[in-house]
């Protein structure tokens, strides 16, 4: 049975994998988004991505390991299936929810690595790992609001909403 440190490195070497197939993916969304507000939030979540790739390099620093990646065979199907969904100009609202599906494995992902840092008394760790879960929040939250505000509503034929005051 492994010890929590090296389930930890191993799920930290999946989900390096996995931002760097995503600095991949990013400009292929960006391309193939017709909103113009989606395909702002992509570039934005690209830029994000750089960030989380060089936190996470930062982490394995903090566990004196070199950065490695593991073949994240989760972030790949998922990958596949948006691709498929661009080759088929499947439309904004499709590309929203293959980013959201990615966003929800990476917001799984990183609260698990977060408390399993804060377990093994890595509080330096742990606080990136959390920056970095919180901006995946961020960019699903954001996702939800482009398309509930415009996307499904112009895919619909439907007028957009008005939004709503906070």
């Amino acid at each position: 049975m492994n010890t929590l440190r090296e389930t930890f490195l191993e799920e930290l070497a999946d989900i390096y994998d996995a931002e760097k197939q995503l600095l991949t993916a990013l400009p292929k969304l960006v391309k193939a988004a017709q909103n113009e507000q989606l395909k702002e939030g992509f570039e934005e979540h690209l830029e994000q991505t750089e960030e989380h790739v060089q936190r996470l390099e930062q982490v394995f620093e903090q566990f004196g390991e070199k950065a490695k990646a593991r073949k994240c065979k989760a972030m790949a199907g998922l990958l596949e299936e948006g691709q498929e969904l661009i080759q088929e100009k499947a439309g904004d609202a499709a590309l929203i929810c293959a980013a959201q599906k990615v966003e929800h494995y990476e917001i799984a992902a990183y609260g698990s690595l977060k408390s399993w840092a804060e377990s093994l008394n890595q509080n330096d760790a742990a606080d990136l790992l959390d920056e970095t879960l919180e901006e995946e929040k961020t960019t699903d939250e954001k996702l939800t609001e482009i398309a509930e505000g415009v996307v499904n509503q112009e895919e619909s034929g439907e007028e957009p909403r008005k939004r709503r005051a906070a």
